[in-house]
């Protein structure tokens, strides 16, 4: 699969996902960094608002995609259900 089938509608992986996940990548990689740089005396100079902002888009993507998990079977359920009593 070629990187720009990704964003088409029909594709087998969530973009929320992916976003999240890599999010949450360059969270713990600075995280990292700033341990590592602690450790030999020097600060890691990194603003709240960037990492609160990787922290809202983490929780923003991974949260979204999760709740579309378990309301997209419970909604085809309902509908099915519609469908065999109407």
């Amino acid at each position: 699969m070629r990187f720009n089938e990704i964003f088409k509608n029909s594709n087998d992986y969530n973009e929320k996902t992916i976003i999240g996940f890599m999010s949450f990548a360059v969270m713990t990689l600075a995280m990292i960094i700033d341990l590592v740089t602690g450790y030999f005396g020097n600060e890691l100079k990194l603003n709240e608002y960037i990492y609160n902002s990787f922290v809202i888009v983490t929780l923003g993507s991974l949260g979204i995609a999760g709740l579309e998990k378990f309301a997209g079977k419970n909604n085809n359920n309902q509908n099915n259900n519609e469908e065999e009593l109407g």
